[in-house]
């Protein structure tokens, strides 16, 4: 029955058995104990390795592999362009500096594991991969395995060993440096009282926000339209829209006068010299923290409905002027063209929600979302850089050509002796994924790639390319195995741990970050999500995201390139 329905659907029909790894992979990776999990990567390399063994006679074709490789990679550089060049500017200049020493330290130790272990080019890239949980530089290294000037079946076994190695190390590497970050960490850093106050003294001058999640929302409105009765004595005289906004500009508050009804008419959009009378309703609008306030000297407040029934603009604005890269939110909002204007919300590399507070610094490639009557929210897009499109399309010439670009490029070879040194069409991906990401930045009307359709390119992209290795590898894993055998185990745990103890010391004594962020940093250095969110558990705070988004713009890049460093150094 299994050897003659089962196999051969399979066999005929390898795309099916693509879609079960993922199935199985992703369901896998859904299982956690504790803090202990393997993750969607590592979980759907295994499956697809089982399932591999089982079909042996399964033939995946490589050009399938590598088309989603290269969307992931050119997905990844897209995300990151904007934070990854607007870092080299001297405020993010000490982030960058860390996130590239801590990047060739973890290089120079997996390096040094992997010779005193007797590896060759591809165990070293595995161990890299893992241990780093850098999950691309399984795709790049044998790309750069596959060009190098020695016999085909030797090519092939240290091509077939890199998931190996990967799949043994990835779990402590993720699991180990969560733990070592989040726990050994704090204590590095004066323990973990000292920090979780330092992280409360931090949020006090940044402030914290909340992380939308489908299917939620926060219940908290961060800007509010509120209705008031105009009973006070203060306007017995009438007093001009321009007047009381002043007024309350002087108390240290931002409120403004979006719609007035007088004598029953209804005035949109009042000018600064439209006259406020006694017995007026008014409508103000502005962030909660302005509103939430005691509004009674005006009057009671009302509840009108068709006062309160207005179309308002929620537009996302990239940030791309010049005259608003570097500023602060309070520089910002006391910009002319800011009048009638409130800001919702800031996000940095499409994901990563940042404090809307006086201090918080706004960067080139930010999206800042405004709120406020169409005519206001137009003006101030215009001065702070150009709208973004709101639509679900993704622009797939833009994809399609930044990957062949880049593919072409990385292509060009130079050789060393017998080595062939290449970016290869995975780093060009890479590469090119940057610079149309930070130019989108610049230009938002082109090269439009909605944070869904990224998600999908780096999600199943990944996992595609990791399911199709793991189905290429299977029969061979067992043996790969037992030729590197269990200390593999040992030698992934210390080229995961020394790095990352190092690099909190560097953090902590030679750059002196704070130590909400320098662990922040470390964790986004070493790319790991995973190590953000445990770390921002156990200090009760959310100030580790402030150092995570420079340096994994960074280490994310410089990571995955290293890949073909990491061959050339054992060819």
């Amino acid at each position: 029955m299994w050897h003659n329905h089962i196999v051969p659907f399979f066999v005929e029909n390898p795309s099916m058995a693509i879609f079960l790894t993922l199935f199985l992979g992703y369901l896998v990776g859904k299982l956690k104990y504790k803090m202990l999990t393997l993750g969607t990567v590592t979980s759907v390399l295994l499956v697809g390795v089982v399932i591999g063994i089982l079909f042996p006679e399964l033939k995946i074709q490589p050009p399938l592999k590598m088309v989603f490789f290269l969307l992931f990679l050119f997905a990844i550089g897209y995300s990151v362009g904007p934070q990854f060049f607007r870092s080299f500017k001297k405020t993010g200049l000490p982030q960058v500096i860390f996130a590239v020493v801590l990047c060739v330290v973890c290089l120079a130790v997996t390096w040094l594991c992997a010779k005193i272990a007797g590896y060759n080019a591809g165990e070293a890239v595995g161990l890299f991969s893992g241990a780093q949980t850098i999950s691309a530089v399984i795709g790049v290294g044998q790309q750069t395995i596959s060009g190098l000037h020695v016999d085909e079946s030797s090519k092939q076994a240290m091509e077939n060993i890199v998931p190996v190695m990967y799949a043994v190390t990835y779990v402590f590497g993720t699991a180990g440096s969560a733990w070592i970050i989040a726990f050994i960490g704090p204590r590095l850093m004066g323990g973990f009282a000292k920090c979780r106050q330092d992280c409360q003294d931090e949020e006090a001058q940044m402030g914290v926000t909340l992380v939308d999640q489908p299917g939620y929302a926060s219940s908290m409105r961060e800007v509010s339209f509120r209705c008031y009765k105009v009973t006070n004595e203060w306007f017995d005289n009438g007093k001009k829209v321009s007047d009381f906004e002043s007024y309350v500009a002087g108390q240290g508050r931002r409120l403004f006068v979006d719609r007035i009804r007088h004598n029953g008419t209804i005035i949109d959009t009042p000018s600064a010299g439209q006259i406020i009378y006694p017995g007026d309703e008014v409508v103000l609008s502005g962030r909660r923290d302005y509103i939430i306030g005691e509004e009674s000297w005006i009057g009671p407040e009302a509840q009108d409905d068709t006062l309160l029934t207005f179309a308002i603009r929620v537009q996302p604005v990239m940030a791309s002027g010049k005259a608003i890269d570097g500023k602060t939110v309070k520089d910002l909002l006391a910009m002319p063209c800011m009048h009638g204007v409130s800001i919702r919300q800031i996000k940095r590399q499409q994901s990563l929600d940042i404090p809307v507070r006086e201090n918080t610094v706004i960067n080139g490639g930010d999206m800042i979302t405004l709120v406020g009557m169409p005519y206001d929210v137009d003006t101030a897009a215009k001065s702070i850089g150009r709208a973004a499109r709101q639509t679900t399309a993704t622009d797939i010439i833009y994809v399609s050509l930044g990957i062949l670009v880049g593919g072409v490029i990385g292509v060009l070879a130079v050789n060393a002796g017998n080595i062939p040194i290449s970016l290869t069409t995975s780093g060009g991906a890479l590469i090119m994924g940057l610079v149309f990401g930070w130019w989108h930045s610049k230009r938002p009307d082109y090269g439009q790639i909605p944070p869904a359709a990224t998600w999908i390119f780096r999600e199943l992209g990944l996992n595609m390319f990791i399911a199709c290795v793991g189905l290429q590898c299977g029969p061979h894993f067992v043996q790969g195995f037992e030729q590197v055998g269990w200390m593999l185990f040992g030698w992934g745990a210390i080229a995961t741990a020394i790095p990352l103890i190092i690099g909190i010391l560097l953090a902590r004594y030679v750059f002196k970050f704070r130590p909400g962020t320098a662990l922040g940093c470390v964790a986004g250095a070493r790319t790991t999500t995973a190590a953000l969110g445990a770390v921002e558990e156990s200090l009760h705070s959310s100030v580790p995201a402030m150092g995570y988004a420079v340096t994994y713009a960074v280490g994310n890049t410089l990571l995955i390139l290293f890949g073909v460093v990491m061959v050339i150094l054992f060819a």
